[in-house]
């Protein structure tokens, strides 16, 4: 213990405002699990009226087209091999051929008759769950700035990721694990823009994203302690005592920031690898998500999958999944979905890495009761053109592509916006990537414009001075 004897009046009043008031402030949040609010700060605080609790982000990273998924374009087939007859923007590599129709027939779906495309018969059975937004648009056209733009509301590195705010803004509902996960399996590495996608920025350090390999021996790098627990208990209170005596020296708040990332570590030794033991879970459920599947691939991202419906179970506020390379017609290893050529081959060997997990995960959540308060959300970073690029792939397209919601409060079975008969440009009821986290912070109980963090002499947030919330989409 410490000897308080040692410091003076101005020190002990540093020491318990950032340290002991911190420390209750962190004890109440993680029973309560409600909004936050920090001193200097922004205020939030969750609204009664919540509708999700939880948020799985599958992202999909290089760019799914819209035109040969849920957003499907007749026109596209009458006018196939003939110049486009709207003026065309420049492209990411200006190799822009002629009108390009689907290789893949579209199907009407479920109750709610959504067209869904062939290479997604799982997802297709599942979409009376879904809400399509036909009409999301970026403001960027290449992959690093539109995966930071996707995930921070801003095109460059150094602000928190959507995951991070969320922690932030709603705190932990356990303390043994990351309020936000980064999972990865298989192949899969992190995409254009690296680890900073995942980054709290300039939010306290607990709340970045942890990394974890879903079918490692080790989900989380260094989890091992090399002491035994007693002494390793020890350790940890020494350094403690003397990071609080530091913190109260020099008013550093990324100190207590570090000494709740020691604190979550040192438990998640256990927690970790109980959450990551799928042994018990029953053949049936290995079944409905692929998990023993010959194709390697989608059985890694079907452990993903599985994987986060366990964190879901364990109250982890954010998760997002990472897709796998293939090895036919697919993009770069950071941007698998990046079809530039041989789009057919391409989309199909990623669609069916993702299309029975998802479908998979969705289904196993309404059957637990656990889809009303997990939002999932399905998104890349763009779309891609109406037009070729070479003979048989497809540029990107950040004017107007789609991405789904489901669960959480969403109105399943609707489709919102649109793009042109071309599936250009999106012409009816055109949206944001702050329209999206408007919306996601909304079904969590919270006020986007609310939910800020005094830094570089500004409130920033999530949806910057934009967003609006897709009202349209949530049932009331």
């Amino acid at each position: 213990m410490m000897n308080f004897q040692n410091y003076n009046r101005r020190q002990m009043l540093a020491r318990t405002s950032t340290g002991f008031g911190l420390a209750a402030l962190s004890g109440i949040l993680a029973k309560s699990a409600m909004g936050k609010m920090r001193e200097g700060h922004g205020q939030m605080s969750a609204a009664p009226t919540a509708k999700a609790k939880r948020v799985i982000f599958c992202f999909m990273s290089g760019g799914v087209s819209h035109v040969d998924s849920f957003d499907p374009k007749p026109q596209l087939k009458k006018l196939a091999g003939k110049s486009m007859p709207v003026a065309v923007q420049r492209t990411q590599f200006n190799q822009n051929g002629n009108v390009m129709p689907s290789p893949f027939s579209f199907k009407k779906q479920g109750e709610s008759g959504i067209p869904v495309s062939s290479i997604f018969p799982e997802i297709g059975s599942v979409v009376d769950d879904l809400a399509i937004i036909r009409s999301m648009t970026t403001s960027v056209n290449e992959h690093a700035q539109g995966n930071y733009f996707l995930h921070t509301g801003f095109p460059f590195m150094g602000h928190p990721s959507a995951g991070a705010w969320m922690n932030y803004g709603l705190g932990t509902e356990n303390e043994n694990l990351p309020g936000f996960v980064v999972l990865q399996s298989g192949n899969a590495v992190t995409p254009h823009g690296g680890v900073g996608l995942f980054s709290n920025g300039f939010l306290p350090g607990q709340h970045q994203g942890s990394i974890m390999r879903a079918d490692a021996t080790d989900a989380v790098r260094n989890i091992r302690s090399q002491m035994k627990t007693g002494n390793q208990r020890a350790h940890l209170n020494l350094i403690n005592d003397v990071d609080q005596s530091f913190a109260a020296r020099t008013n550093q708040a990324d100190i207590e920031a570090a000494i709740k990332n020691y604190e979550t570590a040192f438990r998640m030794q256990t927690a970790v690898p109980e959450v990551c033991d799928i042994s018990n879970e029953s053949p049936a459920t290995r079944k409905l998500y692929g998990l023993d599947s010959k194709d390697t691939q989608k059985a890694a991202y079907a452990r993903q999958c599985l994987l986060a419906r366990r964190l879901v179970e364990k109250g982890v506020r954010f998760i997002e999944l990472s897709c796998l390379t293939e090895n036919i017609g697919a993009g770069g290893a950071a941007n698998p979905w990046d079809q530039h050529g041989d789009l057919k081959n391409g989309h199909s060997a990623m669609a069916h890495q993702v299309d029975q997990p998802i479908a998979g995960l969705i289904k196993d959540l309404k059957a637990r009761g656990l889809l009303d308060e997990t939002l999932v959300v399905w998104a890349g970073e763009f779309g891609r053109t109406p037009f070729s690029q070479g003979s048989n792939g497809r540029d990107h397209n950040p004017y107007g592509f789609s991405i789904w919601m489901a669960g959480g409060g969403i109105r399943g079975g609707t489709i919102y916006g649109a793009t042109d008969e071309l599936g250009y440009h999106a012409v009816e009821k055109p949206c944001t990537v702050y329209d999206m986290w408007a919306t996601v912070l909304n079904l969590l109980g919270m006020d986007h414009e609310q939910l800020t963090f005094r830094y570089a002499g500004r409130d920033v947030r999530l949806t910057d001075v934009h967003g609006n919330v897709l009202t349209e989409i949530i049932k009331s």
